[in-house]
């Protein structure tokens, strides 16, 4: 009966952690909602704090019709989502984490959830992982049985991770001709170009980071380059 009744943390977590809420740890940074969840720390915390949870296992939650859902692929790493009816969103099939009661009374042949009464597709019996397991739980069956030994999971690499402002990362900048550019010794000049020069109306535009391939008497010929003498306009 005891063991019967046994619901791991990080389950319990899933059902009654906020999700999609503002940070209290990043709230005045941006992209701070909460939408992942570590299932070793059994709480909810927002992208900004991935870096302090990255040997843990997290999984990330979405957001579809304001609800909260995971991807099934995900899910049942941990545990036996089998009569739980899925969607499809983006091309990725995902599972409701929590009941979605119906109000009107389902009319019509086919499945209904065991725990909320919405209807269902046919085979499934659930609506939501929560229905699933209080369906278990209530059958008086042993829950651990339905879970999966699942040490390690991290987040997909199509997840973004807000990066601070003061990280050396590479850009692609424009800057004009006439502008001195910094540079140093150890900077390699056979790289691929990944700065670029802004076109002027009139005289040459360059590769600053090419410019040593262009020979002197090119660049001779084209800064003296002129459409003819000028003429200054007779007195009146």
């Amino acid at each position: 009966m005891i063991m019967a009744m046994w619901k791991p943390a990080w389950l319990e977590a899933l059902n009654t952690q906020k999700f999609f809420v503002a940070c209290s740890f990043h709230e005045h940074a941006k992209k701070n909602e909460k939408n992942i969840c570590c299932l070793d720390c059994c709480t909810s915390i927002c992208p900004h704090c991935v870096a302090a949870h990255r040997v843990h296992r997290l999984l990330q939650v979405r957001r579809y019709v304001y609800h909260d859902v995971v991807r099934l692929e995900d899910l049942e790493k941990l545990i036996d989502c089998s009569s739980v009816q899925s969607y499809t969103i983006n091309s990725s099939k995902v599972v409701f984490l929590k009941k979605r009661p119906q109000n009107r009374q389902f009319k019509g042949s086919g499945n209904i959830c065991t725990s909320c009464d919405r209807s269902l597709q046919e085979p499934y019996f659930h609506c939501s992982l929560d229905c699933k397991v209080e369906y278990i739980l209530r059958q008086k069956k042993n829950l651990s049985a339905y879970l999966r030994p699942c040490k390690v999971l991290q987040l997909g690499p199509d997840f973004f991770i807000p990066h601070d402002a003061d990280d050396d990362t590479t850009h692609s900048t424009l800057v004009d001709v006439d502008e001195p550019m910094e540079s140093s010794d150890s900077e390699n000049l056979s790289a691929p170009c990944t700065n670029f020069v802004r076109k002027k109306r009139s005289g040459p535009y360059i590769c600053a980071r090419s410019a040593n391939r262009v020979s002197d008497e090119d660049m001779a010929t084209n800064m003296s380059r002129r459409k003819g003498v000028p003429h200054r306009s007779p007195l009146c």
